[in-house]
C-alpha cells in the first residue's frame, strides 16, 4: 500500500517537474500576414497553438487568389493590393492543408500550404495529475476501508 502510493506521488511529481515543451504555453492571440503569389503562399506553414486565437490578413500579389483551411472553415479571397481578414480560435491540433480556393492558374492544384496546430500540453499535464490524484484516493479510500473491517 505505501509503495503504491509512493509510487503514485513520484508519478504525481514527474507530471509537475518535467519540462514543458516550447510553444506550450498559455493561448494568444497570433497576428499573422500571409501572402499569396505566383503559385505559393507565405509563408507555407503556419505554427500556432490549441486555444490560440489566430488573426489573418491575407493579402495577393499578382493575382485573385484565396486561402481555404481544411477542418476549420476559413474561405478567404483577396485580390492584389488588398487584404482581406479572417478570424478563428484554433480548437482542433493537428495538421490542416491551406489551398488555393479560387482557380488562379495552371498551377493552381499544386498551391497548398500548411496550418500546425500543437496540442495543449498544460491540459493534458492538468488532467494526468487528476487522474494521479484520483487513482490515489481511491486507493486509500479502499485501504482505509479494508483496515476497519473487524476480523
Amino acid at each position: 500500500m505505501a509503495r503504491l502510493l509512493l509510487l503514485l506521488l513520484l508519478l504525481g511529481l514527474a507530471v509537475v517537474i518535467l519540462p514543458v515543451e516550447a510553444g506550450s504555453v498559455a493561448p494568444v492571440e497570433r497576428h499573422i500576414a500571409v501572402e499569396a503569389s505566383s503559385f505559393a503562399y507565405e509563408p507555407a506553414r503556419i505554427e500556432v497553438n490549441q486555444g490560440d486565437r489566430v488573426v489573418l490578413e491575407f493579402t495577393s500579389a499578382d493575382v485573385v487568389h484565396g486561402l481555404y483551411i481544411d477542418g476549420y472553415g476559413v474561405n478567404l479571397e483577396a485580390e492584389p493590393g488588398h487584404t482581406a481578414r479572417a478570424e478563428f480560435v484554433a480548437a482542433q491540433s493537428g495538421s490542416f492543408r491551406l489551398r488555393c480556393s479560387v482557380t488562379c492558374g495552371p498551377l493552381h492544384p499544386f498551391m497548398i500550404g500548411q496550418l500546425s496546430v500543437a496540442p495543449n500540453r498544460p491540459f493534458w499535464r492538468a488532467a494526468a495529475l487528476a487522474a494521479i490524484a484520483a487513482v490515489g484516493a481511491l486507493v486509500y479510500a479502499w485501504r482505509r476501508g479494508q483496515d476497519a473491517r473487524p476480523d
